[in-house]
């Protein structure tokens, strides 16, 4: 029995010895695994990093192109502020020279049936006769009936029949 128990200490032990290499084996493939995934930590931390940095500068570069565009923003829009109270001006004084040239127009056209209500019929009919169709009329519309009838009847028929259809129109 003695003989069973030796050999019995005897397997455990070489049983133990086995396994203790086999835990020795195992602790150092888990130091080197553990040292591999240290370097790997270090590496990952270090892209972190840069990560990180190149975050930051992209953010300050927007930040100052946004700043940047903002600022042409402002600028084309003061631009368009100018040019529409530019347009507003125009538009008034065009507004304000057509009144003007109507007015002109008037005036001169009341000098003008003024000048034609003194003439005889006779010289205002051959005057209006020597003139283009539509200033003739123009000038006739100025005039009071009573003397454009006065001219019509001093004035060729054909030519005092296009008068009388353009003062109809």
């Amino acid at each position: 029995m003695r003989f069973l128990l030796l050999l019995f200490l005897t397997h455990s032990f070489l049983f133990a010895l086995q396994t203790s290499d086999k835990l020795f084996e195992c602790t150092e493939i888990f130091k080197e695994r553990k040292s591999e995934l240290l370097v790997e930590l270090e590496r990952i931390d270090e892209q972190k990093q840069s990560l990180n940095a190149l975050k930051t500068a992209t953010e300050e570069l927007l930040k100052k192109k946004k700043a940047k565009l903002d600022l042409q923003e402002e600028q084309v829009n003061a631009k368009l502020q100018e040019i529409s109270d530019k347009e507003a001006s125009v538009k008034k004084m065009l507004a304000e020279n057509k009144k003007i040239l109507a007015e002109l127009k008037s005036t001169k056209m009341n000098k003008i049936a003024q000048t034609f209500s003194k003439m005889k019929a006779g010289a205002a009919a051959n005057v209006l006769s020597n003139m283009k169709v539509d200033e003739a009329a123009a000038i006739l519309q100025s005039l009071k009936p009573k003397v454009v009838g006065k001219i019509l009847t001093k004035m060729d028929p054909q030519k005092a029949s296009q008068l009388t259809q353009l003062l109809a129109q």
